[in-house]
């Protein structure tokens, strides 16, 4: 391989996280948060506003500063932040709609979207361990 060749399969590799439906899934999810976020009244801008976004945040940053790892386990590690950082969401909105601040239907609708994200972190962090991070 020259080094013309070498320089192609860098680039190829450096932002890879952009094109995995996880990641995509992550940013979709972020902004619905974010929304939710700006809504919530002005009393919580410096509690449950600025913690829910900052952790849908973390979802999405934490993919992609895993993915260039040198091995799965530190990728395994990242990903498995953004897992965590997705419970962290899960128990904002607990705390949102117990404050009555959404609806029971909107409740379960992010619920629902956490879920399907999770369940994704998952299975991707599983095919990282037994596939390789070189995906």
């Amino acid at each position: 391989m020259n080094n013309e060749q070498a320089t192609i399969k860098r680039r190829k590799n450096l932002f890879r996280f952009r094109q995995w439906p996880v990641y995509k899934a992550a940013k979709s999810f972020r902004k619905k948060i974010r929304e939710l976020a700006k809504r919530l009244p002005g009393s919580e801008r410096n509690l449950l506003r600025h913690q829910i976004s900052s952790a849908a945040d973390s979802v999405c940053l934490n993919i992609a500063e895993g993915s260039n790892k040198l091995s799965d386990l530190d990728f395994s590690r990242y990903l498995n932040n953004s897992e965590t950082s997705l419970e962290e969401i899960v128990c904002c909105l607990d705390l949102i709609w117990e404050d009555e601040l959404i609806t029971k239907e909107e409740f379960e609708n992010y619920f629902k979207e956490a879920e399907i994200l999770g369940a994704k972190l998952i299975a991707f962090g599983k095919k990282v361990r037994s596939e390789g991070t070189r995906l």
